[in-house]
């Protein structure tokens, strides 16, 4: 995992704030028992498990009695590592993102810089796309995660945004990016419960919504379905990069303002 061997130390102040323990395990500062036998499991053997276990076969599948069995062990045995099931997806989640894509920003290119991070990220919730399911308990501490917000930040460098805005920025960027992989989960959900293809879906609509959708009481809506936008069959990619390009446009604008 992105955090273990000591690239942290622990706090020596007393003031701080306790650690949660998943987050303690996730940068390796929580100690493991000494005591028992020899163990056979590891921390991210455990993880890795709970991640397999959620990509065959989705979060409601993952326990930690499911996990313990996928590694052939007790389940007992796991408690020796990680605390509870929500420290287990907090871990999880943290190994499914991975390694940062490391897209520090160059003068006027951070535009690029940030689309780059942003396609990155959505690449890694499609590959692990249960990770959109997982409830946010909080903001982000864990080692890739704050890897991840890292280089997000580092490709505003050189635009003159305050700290504050860029932070802003990130959480608008990441927004969208978790929004549009759920929304594209769900259609997958619901063409594969229906049994029918994503494309036809809609097409379908587009009919039924035209029964409904008057001109009078709704003609911009019928406007657009006269115009056959809705039953188009539009690259997702496409469809992605629009909205990306609209939200950076207007950042672009803030950064122009900050300038002048």
């Amino acid at each position: 995992m992105c955090g273990q061997g000591g690239i942290v130390e622990p706090t020596t102040d007393e003031t701080a704030p306790a650690l949660p323990p998943a987050i303690e395990a996730a940068w390796g500062l929580r100690e493991r028992a000494s005591k028992g036998p020899r163990p056979g499991l590891t921390l991210a053997g455990i993880v890795a498990a709970g991640v397999a276990v959620a990509d065959a076969e989705g979060l409601a599948a993952v326990s930690m009695s499911r996990v313990a069995k996928e590694l052939g062990a007790a389940t007992m045995a796991l408690y020796r590592y990680v605390g509870a099931k929500d420290e287990l997806l907090t871990l999880m989640v943290d190994a499914a993102y991975g390694e940062s894509p490391r897209a520090s920003g160059q003068g006027p290119d951070w535009r690029a810089a940030l689309r780059r991070w942003a396609w990155a990220e959505r690449a890694a919730l499609h590959r692990h796309p249960w990770v959109v399911r997982v409830p946010i308990s909080g903001p982000p501490l864990t080692p890739c995660q704050l890897s991840w917000m890292e280089d997000g930040l580092r490709c505003m460098d050189d635009t003159g945004l305050t700290a504050g805005e860029k932070m802003s920025v990130m959480l608008l960027v990441t927004g969208y990016v978790r929004n549009e992989v759920l929304l594209s989960v769900q259609i997958q959900e619901a063409s594969e419960s229906s049994g029918r293809r994503p494309d036809e879906i809609m097409p379908e609509y587009a009919r039924r919504l035209a029964r409904l959708a008057d001109p009078v009481r709704f003609p911009a809506l019928h406007a657009v379905l006269a115009s056959g936008a809705i039953d188009q069959d539009d690259d997702p990619d496409d469809e992605f990069a629009f909205g990306l390009d609209r939200i950076l446009d207007g950042v672009e604008a803030l950064v122009h303002g900050r300038a002048g």
